[in-house]
């Protein structure tokens, strides 16, 4: 283990800490793969024992972007063939793994504003608690009599409409995680975190280069994107051009998001500089802790914005669903508005920390 020392910048103890926190992340990924194997690999769709599987995944992901984003951030301290041959296959891993979580927030998601738009007596932290209606397995939710009485027409056809189509993308998701988490692909990646948690491949200069230079470069690129956004834009309630755009004909994403999703990206790898600087006595940034908050309800209003005007785009459905869809639609990217505004207002803000 690396000798702790009083000053975790130091250029002669820079190549220890980033060992020690790379290895720290490796033990968790092996501690994760264990248990995620222990429960047999089930994962949300099943019914018993999926909460740990659940969390296992959870933790496989959340370790694997620290090792990738680390990785990038840091790779003047690290061997350049290796530490380029282990990002790709981090990012492959924790993106494959992230899908079926992902299809499954969407869909329950939008059936929460389905229910809220048609003016359904159920509220959304009514309708997540399993003990408001006894016997019924949460997943079985959406399907209650009750509810599904208070929506009307367009608004039952295009949430059935949804359901039917963000549960096969759950479902070809969660086989796709199986597929890749037995593959001679994942293994690779499996052995290579093994001998991570052990030895690092650190450069000679290594020890002669500290960790704050990178990690305010780290910082200076996240400025940089921020100054990039429109701002003044997200001060603003209302922002027809993204609804124009959402149900056009054109399936390409909505060309106003992506400079925001690189934000939370770089967001996210400033925070992880900051866990490798400062470890377990890394300041607290409020500032950035609402901002990113704001940037993840983004991301999520977005894609369920997307879903929803894909859905809206099938084949021969009704008007009166389609209808229900467009207004759904509106609705979360009304939500990405406010995301928005949610987060200009954080930056603005002085830094403020915790102890």
């Amino acid at each position: 283990m690396a000798q702790q020392h009083l000053d975790p910048t130091a250029g002669p103890v820079a190549g220890d800490t980033l060992a020690a926190y790379l290895q720290a992340q490796a033990t968790e990924f092996l501690r994760a793969l264990r248990q995620h194997r222990e429960t047999g690999g089930a994962t949300a769709t099943a019914t018993n024992g999926a909460e740990e599987a659940v969390d296992a995944a959870r933790a496989l992901r959340r370790s694997a972007r620290r090792i990738s984003g680390t990785l990038h951030t840091f790779r003047p301290l690290l061997d350049e063939g290796w530490s380029e041959g282990m990002r790709p296959e981090l990012a492959w891993l924790s993106g494959t793994l992230a899908r079926e979580h992902a299809y499954g927030a969407r869909l329950e998601r939008l059936l929460a504003a389905l229910h809220r738009l048609s003016g359904s007596s159920a509220f959304p932290a009514q309708a997540s608690d399993p003990d408001s209606h006894p016997g019924t397995h949460p997943g079985a939710r959406a399907q209650l009599p009750s509810e599904k009485g208070a929506l009307t027409v367009g608004a039952a056809k295009a949430g059935a409409l949804l359901e039917r189509q963000l549960t096969l993308a759950r479902t070809r998701a969660h086989s796709a995680a199986l597929q890749a988490l037995g593959s001679s692909r994942f293994h690779a990646v499996a052995d290579n975190v093994a001998v991570l948690a052990s030895e690092v491949p650190l450069t000679a200069s290594a020890s002669a280069t500290g960790l704050k230079p990178l990690a305010a470069a780290a910082e200076e690129r996240l400025r940089d994107a921020v100054s990039g956004l429109p701002l003044i834009t997200a001060g603003h309630p209302y922002n027809a051009e993204a609804l124009v755009h959402g149900l056009s004909a054109d399936t390409a994403p909505q060309p106003q998001d992506s400079p925001w999703h690189q934000v939370r990206l770089l967001l996210r790898l400033h925070r992880y500089a900051c866990e490798v600087r400062f470890g377990d006595e890394a300041p607290v940034d409020v500032r950035l802790l609402t901002a990113g908050q704001a940037l993840d309800r983004h991301r999520d209003a977005a894609e369920a914005a997307a879903a929803a005007a894909s859905a809206a785009r099938t084949p021969r459905i009704a008007p009166a669903t389609a209808y229900a869809l467009g207004v759904l639609h509106a609705d979360q990217r009304h939500e990405v508005e406010a995301a928005r505004f949610a987060f200009q207002r954080a930056w603005m803000r002085e830094t403020v920390g915790t102890p």
